[in-house]
């Protein structure tokens, strides 16, 4: 097989060809929401776009399931855009490039989109379909839910008129999700406060990279490395030793992702360029030995083009004790569910938008609201303690409580015991999901997550199983069928 369109099954495959044609990065879904409106009005179906975007399709019961009890599904149409280094693609106006992997299918140096195109192309074949039984069906799809969940947080309290929805957002094949955590950001603006380039120095660029990454909620506890946080390790052994001055430094890019790549331009004397060099072997040796899960991590040292200021001695200092400083991964597990991170913390980027500010950007989060609010404040106090002119939050998020006498649960447990003959894990995931804030909003509504294997999203490393998503897809057609 050489296409997407190849694979079983059809319907689902060719509408997420469809979705990986349009370009939909968070907070640029304009196109595929008029693709999703016409697609609806093409079918003769109820379909509403509200004031921020979200799209609710609505499609009547299918015969015999008239007197049913009508089920949201829902999912969200924008992407995580992460692309390899020297990867030439425009996420506003390039398509995704799927291709077939053996039993996966993945992107050619960009994030796959499989969260949550998936999920959205099972809703557009259900909806396309005249063949499948089900209830009352509510297509509920969300914008801009990799940012920060916005898209969720606007939808309207009137909007939903079901009392079930099946969340189609999670990556875990015979795994469901009744539970999530709750997560807020943490940002910290400093001024650069700059001197005249002292005499005598080299300038050098180090250099951390082919690191895995991944989710800042699935893969927290995975113990894979951070770039940001290895490469402050190093500058701050290294500071203890020579004077060292910093004239940029930057690394990772979202919230909600483990940073892989990062770098510093860094003045030192010149009497101390070989034994820098000679510290990172040694350094390298190490990180390697600690991390052995990160086969293609590489850290280079190069000569740069000097210049004519750096950040003074004093910022240097105090923003390098920051960030190495600055907890990353997990802080506390869960008590209740064995293997379960409880709170968790993402030192997730730096980076210098202009010649004057330099932004440090952290995400949290917890299953328990104070413990949430504790570590951020905590990461508040780091950076206040460092020189931060301003530390900001996000409005954040609420968890979702697990409900373990929920009858979709049970409704979605017993159809998967029918097709598969066995029992699925049914558990509270560390990651953020919109069912947090649709509990809030409607708090009577029945829910629970289910999704295919979909390994490493939110990097380019991204693959969904082709296996495991025929499997959800009859998974999905038999809970449809069921729900009377």
């Amino acid at each position: 097989m050489n296409s997407i369109l190849d694979l079983e099954p059809k319907e689902l495959w060719f509408y997420f060809n469809e979705i990986c044609q349009i370009p939909h990065p968070s907070g640029k879904e304009e196109k595929i929401g008029k693709y999703l409106i016409d697609f609806a009005e093409k079918r003769g179906l109820d379909a509403s776009m509200d004031k921020v975007g979200n799209v609710l399709i609505r499609k009547n019961a299918s015969a015999g399931y008239e007197s049913a009890p009508s089920l949201a599904l829902q999912a969200h149409m924008d992407m995580v855009c992460e692309k390899n280094e020297g990867t030439l693609h425009d996420f506003e106006k390039d398509p995704i490039q799927p291709y077939i992997d053996g039993d996966w299918v993945k992107a050619k140096g960009t994030t796959l989109g499989a969260d949550d195109g998936i999920g959205v192309a099972t809703m557009l074949a259900i909806l396309d379909s005249k063949t499948i039984k089900h209830p009352a069906l509510e297509c509920l799809i969300t914008v801009d839910e990799e940012r920060g969940l916005t898209g969720a947080q606007h939808v309207e309290k009137d909007w939903l008129k079901s009392n079930y929805l099946l969340n189609l957002d999670s990556e875990d094949d015979g795994r469901f999700c009744i539970g999530c955590a709750g997560g807020i950001d943490t940002i910290a603006f400093y001024s650069m406060k700059e001197m005249e380039t002292p005499k005598d120095v080299l300038f050098i660029k180090l250099k951390v990279s082919g690191l895995l990454g991944g989710h800042s909620g699935d893969d927290i506890n995975k113990g894979r490395g951070n770039a940001i946080k290895i490469l402050s390790r190093f500058l701050w052994n290294e500071k203890k030793q020579y004077a060292i001055y910093l004239k940029q430094i930057q690394g990772g890019n979202l919230h909600n992702a483990i940073p892989r790549e990062a770098s510093a331009i860094i003045a030192i004397p010149f009497k101390d360029k070989e034994n820098i060099r000679i510290s990172l072997n040694q350094y390298i040796a190490t990180i390697e030995s600690e991390y052995p899960e990160e086969p293609q991590f590489s850290m280079d040292l190069e000569s740069t083009d000097a210049s004519s200021t750096v950040l003074n001695q004093e910022q240097t200092n105090s923003l390098i004790n920051a960030l190495y400083s600055c907890p990353h991964g997990v802080i506390d597990m869960s008590r209740e569910i064995e293997g379960l991170p409880e709170t968790s913390t993402n030192l997730a980027s730096i980076k210098m938008p202009d010649e004057t500010t330099i932004i440090i950007s952290t995400s949290q989060r917890s299953s328990v609201e104070s413990k949430k609010h504790n570590i951020k404040n905590k990461i508040e106090a780091i950076f206040m303690m460092s020189g931060a002119e301003k530390v900001t939050h996000s409005d954040g998020y609420p968890g979702w409580k697990p409900n373990l006498n929920s009858r979709i649960k049970d409704i979605v447990v017993k159809s998967y015991v029918n097709l598969f003959g066995k029992e699925p894990v049914v558990t509270a995931i560390h990651a953020g999901l919109e069912c947090g804030l649709f509990s809030e909003k409607y708090p009577n509504l029945d829910m629970i997550s289910i999704g295919p294997d979909i390994i490493s999203n939110h990097s380019p490393a991204e693959r969904c199983s082709i296996p495991s998503v025929a499997r959800y897809w009859d998974h999905v057609i038999k809970i449809l069928e069921d729900f009377k």
